[in-house]
């Protein structure tokens, strides 16, 4: 029973390595106390159970609120107050060619690599400066912060906005002015 209590403890080590949330970490410290119970009484399953379970319990209760606390006070990185709220407002730079829903890019925002499409669907180029002015799931959608967007998409046609502030609908090749 020893080696399974060993076993278990290991797989919930593997899981808070993945999660980090420290709750694992102490149901796995709660397995490892209960296999040192099982190499003392091997026969005594409900001492090693009700070890398991106080060891654990006890971890979560009194020590995971400072670990946890310490943990991110240690790697939290830049802040950004709230989930999407704070990512609006935003300035990045952009990491590669971002364009519409069908030319996803990348920027990087708060150290992190984000999937990026143009506000207007044309093309923004590698290391503008945008502002993220919404947030769909985990795609940003950005904006240059000089105003400045490409009026032709990537085969030399105008983009939808450009087409509809024409006027006419027809494809002149010149841009009128807002």
């Amino acid at each position: 029973m020893t080696l399974v209590w060993i076993a278990v403890g290991v797989v919930l080590i593997a899981v808070e390595l993945h999660h980090m949330a420290f709750y694992a970490l102490f149901a796995a410290l709660g397995c490892f106390a209960a296999a040192a119970v099982s190499s003392v009484a091997p026969g005594a399953v409900a001492a090693q159970v009700a070890t398991a379970v106080v060891v654990a319990a006890a971890g979560i209760v009194l020590v995971r609120g400072r670990v946890s606390a310490a943990f991110a006070h240690r790697y939290e990185g830049e802040h950004v107050p709230g989930v999407h709220g704070g990512l609006i407002g935003q300035e990045v730079l952009t990491l590669d060619r971002v364009g519409g829903l069908d030319e996803v890019g990348h920027v990087r925002l708060a150290g992190e690599r984000w999937r990026a499409v143009s506000g207007s669907d044309a093309p923004i180029p590698a290391g503008t400066t945008v502002l993220v002015t919404a947030v769909r799931g985990t795609t940003l959608t950005v904006w240059p912060v000089d105003g400045h967007v490409l009026p032709y998409g990537p085969a030399g046609e105008m983009s939808a906005g450009e087409s509809a502030r024409s006027g006419d609908g027809e494809d002149t090749g010149e841009l009128e002015e807002p």
